[in-house]
């Protein structure tokens, strides 16, 4: 019996697509995705340690089969912990050894709304109006966003640069699943707030930084689901993609 749900949805997947919306396309997506989040900082340095989970509102205008803006509001929870790493509470003092050593580490979410372009290695989409093209593509993304930490230490926010690559697949004539792994590079270097004893560590070594350099950054991995929107007759519109 617990196959049951399996075999459904891999025949459903199967069945023959709808004529109609293979003549169609479609000017925007709108769905949802999860996945999980990692922050490197002072209080990391590894990819994909400290995992928490995060969740985003997803919405992609399609330009063309190559290109599209995705929105998004995202919610992800980030971690850190100094352990056996080498952490100066006093990084200022001129100790010969570096400062006293120390020990840092929060738990906090972040709040993520931005905008990225993407561009699709092949023609995305299915059926006629798509003569030529893939169900199936590669696609990498630029863009920018804001990053708003809120308490329980103190809130936080600042500018973000995501990039990233992502691979998006055409379910049904109008149901797209994407897996997208990216990384939002800030311009804020105090997402990580000690729960211990409420330290920033900012600069904790007493390295300056300015813009991007020596900031913190985070990443989202995400599985999203999204649905076609709004549709546009392409034999009405005489609409043709030339590349």
């Amino acid at each position: 019996m617990k196959r049951v749900p399996v075999i459904l949805l891999v025949l459903w997947c199967c069945l023959p697509w709808d004529g109609r919306a293979q003549d169609e396309i479609y000017r925007m997506e709108l769905g949802s995705g999860v996945g999980g989040s990692f922050y490197l900082g002072d209080a990391n340095s590894k990819p994909f340690a400290h995992l928490g989970a995060m969740g985003s509102v997803v919405a992609r205008y399609i330009f063309n089969p190559r290109m599209a803006i995705k929105g998004n509001l995202a919610l992800g929870r980030i971690s850190g912990d100094t352990g056996n790493i080498f952490f100066p509470v006093d990084a200022g003092s001129g100790d010969v050894e570096g400062g006293r050593p120390g020990s840092a580490r929060f738990k906090r979410n972040v709040i993520d709304l931005g905008a990225q372009f993407e561009f699709n290695f092949w023609g995305y989409g299915a059926g006629h109006g798509y003569e030529g093209f893939s169900r199936v593509t590669p696609y990498m993304l630029i863009g920018a966003g804001v990053t708003l930490a809120p308490k329980p230490v103190k809130a936080d926010m600042g500018f973000n640069i995501p990039v990233g690559v992502g691979v998006k697949f055409k379910l049904r004539p109008r149901l797209n699943v994407g897996l997208e792994w990216s990384v939002r590079f800030t311009t804020t270097d105090r997402l990580d707030v000690s729960d211990i004893n409420g330290v920033i560590l900012q600069d904790p070594y007493g390295v300056k930084s300015g813009g991007f350099k020596n900031k913190d950054c985070y990443s989202f991995t995400m599985l999203s689901v999204t649905y076609d929107m709004f549709p546009k007759c392409v034999n009405c519109n005489n609409i043709k993609y030339v590349f």
